[in-house]
């Protein structure tokens, strides 16, 4: 297979994100994650490893105010790589569904790459935080990534008492289902569609 690997970098006033996505990944050692959030480091490795791509990324930001802004523009730099990583590789297989369950969590993943930018968010975190992150968070870095990427992705927890399990569910997930729906399928963009345009 080809390799496809994309470098992108965004530096605000808040934050600074630098990244490098490998459509395909050998093993453990192609994810790197430095986000200085451990949580959100824990939650983007199982969304690359699981996915089956390589990424490396390095982000700061000004979190003694807030974790919003490292979250939220993580969302954008990384949903930026993957509209890339199509406007790269032609036709991408488009749909892909995935659901992973993380003890007594259970969570889905769909996805239409479509050009067309949709969320649609389910999940409910029993318990607010995990360690010194707030859980809401999640849902401002999917909104971000969607927009940016311009997919339309549903997350879906259909069961979980415990919000690390159903956080790692989604995740893995997303992962699974970004890994599905980007893997190459031939011909050209026009093809995707029976508009002959996404």
């Amino acid at each position: 297979m080809m390799e496809k690997v994309i470098t992108l970098s965004r530096t605000t006033r808040e934050t600074d994100i630098s990244l490098s996505l490998a459509q395909y990944a050998r093993g453990r050692d192609d994810v790197r994650i430095d986000t200085g959030l451990p949580f959100f480091d824990h939650m983007l490795t199982a969304m690359a490893f699981h996915g089956g791509f390589g990424l490396s990324l390095k982000a700061r930001g000004d979190t003694g105010v807030d974790y919003h802004h490292l979250v939220e523009d993580t969302g954008i730099v990384l949903g930026d790589a993957y509209h890339k990583l199509l406007e790269e590789n032609g036709a991408v297989q488009r749909f892909a569904h995935a659901v992973i369950p993380m003890d007594e969590a259970l969570g889905e993943a769909v996805i239409d790459v479509a050009e067309r930018s949709c969320l649609v968010y389910q999940a409910e975190f029993p318990q607010e935080s995990c360690g010194s992150f707030p859980m809401a968070l999640l849902k401002e870095f999917f909104s971000a990534f969607t927009r940016r990427a311009c997919i339309n992705l549903h997350l879906l927890c259909r069961f979980g008492d415990n919000s690390h399990h159903i956080a790692e569910a989604l995740f893995k997930a997303f992962g699974k289902a970004l890994g599905a729906a980007y893997a190459p399928r031939g011909g050209s963009r026009e093809d995707m569609s029976t508009k002959g345009v996404l």
